[in-house]
């Protein structure tokens, strides 16, 4: 009879080996935005200093440094494309919840907005050559060509988890995002200053812009006609102005995008992750809806364009006239956000009988989704309190102070409870995540039993008939059904929820990123701050309050496919 002698743990099969992670992930985060950091303080420096007039700092020279930013992303990205995304297992996973379809559909259509603008600024630059430095002319065209590649990067790559180069892909996707970001800038920059010079022109018969000084210096200089007065100048350089704001939301919906895919640079996922992102056809936007929703929103939609078009031709005329188109702006708006507050805490009562499950799952595309949300609308948040307490502390009793203090406090409920509905909606499982109730068994009729031990003798109930489909449903199938009559309201309010919201806030995007601007028209905010303050807090704010429109319609887009 042999013994058996003890195992030496010397000998035991070894572990099974971890997935491969990368060392220090941390660190070559940070080196990658060490560099962000830098470039954009660079920038952001030039730019602030180019739009005082004061400083010796021109427009050739942001020109230049754009314009040596665009070409650094430009190779890297022919790089990451021709390189990095075709190495072996370069790209062994794909993050399902990135880049969806409606964000790279919108990236498109601003990228097409972002071409015609630079046309636009080469026709105009090109206007007078002689005056001008190539530079001027350089800058847009890099910038069309710099559109163009970057789209179709992110169109193709948004989803990429890359596992090589690592730390050259994290600085490149950052010094492409930083250059995104110096981009809005300048543009955000450039229509502020136009506004205040705008504003000043109006109350002075000095009709000086920013470009205008720039060409007067110019033209000092080189002792050349530099002026603007042919029509086919004048239509470019209005043409670039008013398609800054899709140049503005292009650059912001990129930095997002390359952000994500910044996060997702060394990330491990399973071999196979959940999708719940899903594009929905153009027949079925508005099948599973009451179509309350979408034709109150459209109808908001129409008026609010009827509103803005008056709103712009009476706002630069005699007193009366300002006075009557700032009313009727500020009675639109406060029955648009009402509505909208109302809808929201509507959708949010809704949630409390929904039993989907929460969904806990690491995704970094939610997550930044609920901090652009949260903190575009500080932007508004601003201005509004800075409107609250100029119009509290302040000496105008009349309808129009009055009217302004109820548009500020009802855009900080609006935003509050916008947020809370889309914040919730987003952590919301699919709707096949909903528990389904077990069918209640066919009792049988007609039989008595004397006793509970008869039940063992009589035979089974025959199961009762019923009427088979063209595919057989299963018992998970049959539940479902059981239950959808319950939970289908609940579905279709939210959709109508989700597409009244989204139709609400792309009027509300039009209005402030064409040009209104009631916070000037409306005296009470720039005759207690004064002029340069109260600009300096619109300009800075606003652009913000303007992102959180466009974001706030892409979250929607996805709560309404989620519901």
């Amino acid at each position: 009879m042999s013994t058996e002698l003890p195992s030496d743990p010397k000998e035991s099969p070894p572990a099974p080996r971890p997935a491969p992670r990368e060392v220090w992930k941390k660190g070559g985060r940070l080196l990658s935005v060490l560099l962000a950091v830098n470039v954009l303080l660079l920038a952001c420096t030039l730019i602030s200093g180019g739009a005082f007039n004061k400083v010796a700092v021109y427009d050739t020279d942001v020109f230049a440094l754009l314009t040596t930013m665009l070409l650094l992303a430009m190779v890297w990205i022919l790089f990451y494309l021709l390189g990095t995304a075709r190495c072996p297992d370069g790209v062994p996973y794909r993050d399902a919840h990135a880049g969806p379809i409606w964000l790279r559909g919108g990236l498109v259509l601003f990228g097409i907005c972002t071409l015609v603008m630079d046309v636009f600024k080469t026709g105009y630059y090109s206007s007078f050559f002689e005056c001008q430095s190539a530079i001027k002319i350089l800058y847009p065209l890099t910038q069309a060509v710099f559109v163009i590649v970057q789209t179709y990067f992110l169109w193709v790559s948004a989803k990429d988890c890359v596992h090589t180069h690592l730390d050259l892909t994290r600085c490149g996707l950052m010094l492409t995002l930083t250059t995104n970001l110096a981009i809005w800038m300048a543009a955000v920059v450039d229509e502020s200053v136009h506004q205040s010079h705008s504003h000043s022109s109006s109350h002075s018969n000095t009709s000086h812009t920013r470009l205008a000084l720039d060409l007067e210096r110019a033209s000092s200089a080189v002792g050349g006609d530099c002026s603007c007065n042919t029509a086919v100048c004048q239509i470019f350089q209005q043409g670039y102005f008013y398609l800054y704001p899709f140049n503005i939301e292009y650059s912001l919906f990129a930095s997002t995008m390359l952000y994500v895919m910044w996060k997702n640079v060394g990330r491990l996922l399973a071999s196979s992750t959940p999708s719940h992102s899903h594009a929905p056809s153009p027949v079925s936007l508005f099948r599973e809806t009451f179509f309350a929703g979408p034709v109150l929103g459209l109808m908001l939609f129409v008026v609010g364009l009827a509103v803005f078009i008056i709103y712009e031709v009476q706002v630069s005329g005699e007193q009366s006239r300002t006075q009557q188109a700032l009313v009727t702006y500020y009675s639109f708006n406060i029955v648009c956000l009402g509505l909208m507050t109302l809808v929201s805490l509507s959708g949010s009562v809704i949630y409390r009988f929904d039993r989907r499950a929460m969904d806990q799952h690491k995704n970094p595309t939610r997550t930044l989704d609920v901090a652009l949300l949260m903190g575009a609308a500080l932007g508004q948040y601003a201005i509004s309190y800075y409107s609250i307490v100029a119009v509290v502390a302040g000496t105008p009793r009349d309808l129009l102070a009055g009217l302004n203090l109820a548009h500020a406090l009802l855009m900080i409920a609006q935003h509050t409870f916008q947020n809370v509905f889309i914040i919730e909606s987003l952590h919301r499982g699919p709707p096949s995540a909903e528990p389904h109730d077990t069918p209640p068994k066919e009792p049988c009729h007609g039989l008595t039993f004397a006793n509970l031990d008869a039940l063992h003798t009589l035979p089974a109930c025959p199961p009762t008939p019923r009427l088979v489909g063209p595919s057989p449903a299963g018992p998970q199938e049959a539940a479902s059904i059981i239950v959808a009559p319950r939970s289908h309201w609940r579905r279709r309010c939210l959709k109508d929820i989700s597409l009244f919201l989204l139709l609400c806030n792309i009027i509300l995007w039009i209005m402030p990123a064409f040009g209104a601007r009631p916070h000037f028209s409306n005296t009470v905010e720039v005759d207690f701050y004064g002029y340069s303050l109260w600009a300096a807090i619109v300009n800075i704010c606003l652009p913000f309050g303007i992102f959180y429109r466009m974001h706030a319609v892409s979250s929607l887009l996805e709560v309404y496919v989620m519901s």
